[in-house]
């Protein structure tokens, strides 16, 4: 029998409080459960987000009063769908707060949590610097987790550009891989539907990759383009440049028969760095 699960990306605007950005999720929650979701995912920063200059500023609250995370695990157990909350502002025990992914099951309990490692700490231009750790205190733990879909593995954004993180995952069982993101736009443009493939392929998974798309308050922009890709890295569902739902019904029998094709997770090998000194062309 096949293991297949119908997943919606739900490509939300970055919204500037709770009530707002709880409201647009809840939409596109309702639309996706009448066409048949079984599993939701929402993009980083579902819960709020602003910018202060270059750091990070959304709005943030304890994970127990979180009223993002309570509103959409009252959905979940409504509805009878499992919800990937892609992350949060949970505020941490001193000034910095966490950027916190959840996966919540069907009766609306929390199944996993995750911190993000890597943060976005770059200088895209001169205008454009980012420096997301500056508020954001990084997590230091690599998550996977049992659901009733499979194994899956959380990432959050930057943490795309960190390839050893998706093995240690695919490594660990992970069957899916979420990437929950809010890409800015000169580096989605350039590099998200690429790296969002070549993981995929890298590990045999299924990628899940629900991002934000619009204008953010206080400057910036994310990409939006959600995807779902196969793990012979075939896009399956892309989100475009709009607010909306994206769908695709994914068999996780595909997995198993992928990487029985291509089986380099089993083919890890010891090894060496040589590093040949630079030769000198300065007169003796």
């Amino acid at each position: 029998m096949s293991r297949t699960v119908t997943i919606a990306n739900l490509q939300t605007r970055p919204m500037p409080d709770f009530d707002t950005a709880l409201n647009e999720a809840l939409t596109l929650a309702q639309k996706a459960v009448s066409d048949g979701a079984e599993l939701l995912c929402l993009p980083e920063y579902c819960g709020g987000l602003k910018t202060d200059g270059a750091a990070f500023a959304p709005p943030h609250a304890s994970e127990a009063e979180h009223p993002v995370i309570n509103g959409l695990r009252d959905f979940a157990a409504k509805k009878g769908v499992d919800i990937l909350i892609g992350s949060v502002a949970v505020s941490g025990q001193g000034a910095k707060f966490n950027n916190r992914g959840l996966y919540v099951d069907k009766s609306g309990e929390i199944l996993s949590r995750y911190d993000k490692i890597f943060l976005f700490d770059v200088n895209l231009s001169e205008t454009q610097i980012y420096r997301e750790s500056d508020r954001v205190e990084p997590g230091d733990q690599a998550v996977v987790a049992n659901t009733r879909f499979g194994r899956i593995g959380h990432s959050i954004c930057y943490d795309l550009r960190f390839a050893q993180l998706y093995r240690d995952l695919a490594q660990a069982g992970a069957e899916i891989l979420f990437c929950p993101a809010a890409f800015a736009v000169p580096t989605g443009q350039a590099h998200w539907h690429v790296l969002n493939r070549s993981r995929a392929i890298e590990n045999g998974a299924f990628m899940i990759s629900p991002c934000a798309h619009g204008a953010v308050d206080g400057g910036g922009a994310s990409y939006g383009h959600s995807l779902i890709v196969n793990p012979w890295g075939e896009v399956l569902a892309d989100g475009g440049d709009a607010a909306g739902v994206s769908m695709a019904t994914i068999d996780l029998d595909l997995v198993a028969a992928t990487r029985k094709r291509i089986a380099s997770l089993q083919h890890d090998r010891p090894y060496t760095l040589s590093q040949n000194e630079p030769v000198s062309t300065a007169a003796e």
